[in-house]
């Protein structure tokens, strides 16, 4: 399933090779467009007649998007894959292969490599995801602006907190019976926070590095854009909120207010005024947004395990890396 906006230059480029290495006899490639005014549906019908095409009447954003778009299948499972992927022969055997082996599984990502330097992991999932308890994220592969070269070094399967919307690999069913994506988030973190609900019910997240993809990356909004700012900034804070046990709720969140202001202290001596402002914007955001979503943290918390999850790192991501020098992911085991 792939999401398009817009996105006719990329599916182009990128949606030959999905097309050429997803097996026709197990599964459909099927593009869900989010009313895309470039002339995507256009091309597709021209270019890609075999390829399904979903169309929506407007722009639902990523999360809203997939989901309206998986109630449209019935398959055993689904991919969330985005329109700059790069695939390889046999992406989808291995994936398929540890769910049908084991039910706990519910989500698998591959290994994610840079299509623009394919040496390298890509920044948005590389090998699997985790967290840090204040909400920031990283990966085997790279931890915050960090990225490694591939050398092997992650060509193990691993257990995961969330592994990436480039390529997530689902069961259709648990996707839907758990609410899929939080619609609210739009864009940015939403695969995060799914998965942490996920994760916090028992299931399991891992990456199956056997399967490799490239990604592009970074296609709809850039490093710098102040709505991307925004996004992130929000909705780790929702994601941190719905997600966190009690015990470590208030003291995450105040972490947090401290490590926002000093992101923002840093756009500012930058000179990104707008992302500083986008920084101040999402708090505000956050706090509006609190009280209809201490409904779903409730529901979280009722329907968690209560376990603690090993992929949650208990301290700060960001001392860790600014004032401890680790700067991989195996410099926290």
């Amino acid at each position: 399933m792939i999401l398009n906006w817009n996105g006719k230059q990329l599916m182009e480029k990128f949606l030959p090779s999905v097309v050429k290495y997803t097996p026709k006899t197990t599964a459909e490639v099927v593009v869900a467009d989010n009313g895309s005014n470039d002339g995507s549906l256009e091309m597709l019908q021209k270019k890609f007649p075999s390829v399904r095409i979903i169309s929506f009447d407007h722009n639902y954003g990523f999360a809203e998007g997939y989901n309206k778009a998986l109630l449209e299948v019935d398959s055993r499972y689904s991919v969330l894959l985005n329109s700059d992927v790069e695939v390889t022969d046999g992406w989808t055997v291995a994936p398929i292969e540890a769910m049908n082996a084991e039910n706990s599984i519910v989500c698998v990502q591959p290994k994610i490599l840079a299509e623009r330097n394919k040496e390298y992991f890509e920044y948005a999932g590389a090998a699997g995801g985790f967290i840090d308890k204040y909400g920031y994220p990283f990966c085997r592969g790279r931890v915050l602006q960090v990225i490694e070269k591939d050398s092997g070094q992650y060509d193990t399967v691993s257990d995961l907190l969330w592994a990436s919307g480039a390529c997530l690999f689902v069961r259709t069913d648990v996707f839907k019976l758990e609410g899929g994506l939080d619609g609210n988030f739009f864009a940015h973190q939403e695969e995060i926070d799914m998965c942490w609900r996920l994760r916090s019910r028992g299931y399991r997240i891992i990456c199956m590095p056997r399967s490799v993809i490239y990604h592009y990356g970074g296609a709809t909004l850039d490093m710098e854009n102040p709505r991307k700012t925004f996004l992130n900034f929000r909705n780790s804070l929702l994601t941190i909120y719905k997600n966190l046990p009690e015990k470590d709720l208030r003291h995450s969140l105040f972490v947090r207010f401290l490590l926002d202001n000093i992101a923002a202290l840093k756009f500012l001596m930058t000179g990104h005024l707008q992302n500083a402002n986008a920084v101040f914007k999402a708090r505000k955001e956050f706090r509006k947004l609190v009280p209809q979503y201490a409904i779903k943290r409730k529901e979280n918390l009722e329907k968690s395990t209560g376990k603690a999850i090993p992929e949650v790192l208990q301290k700060s991501l960001i001392v860790s890396f600014y004032f401890g020098g680790k700067k991989k992911y195996t410099d926290f085991k």
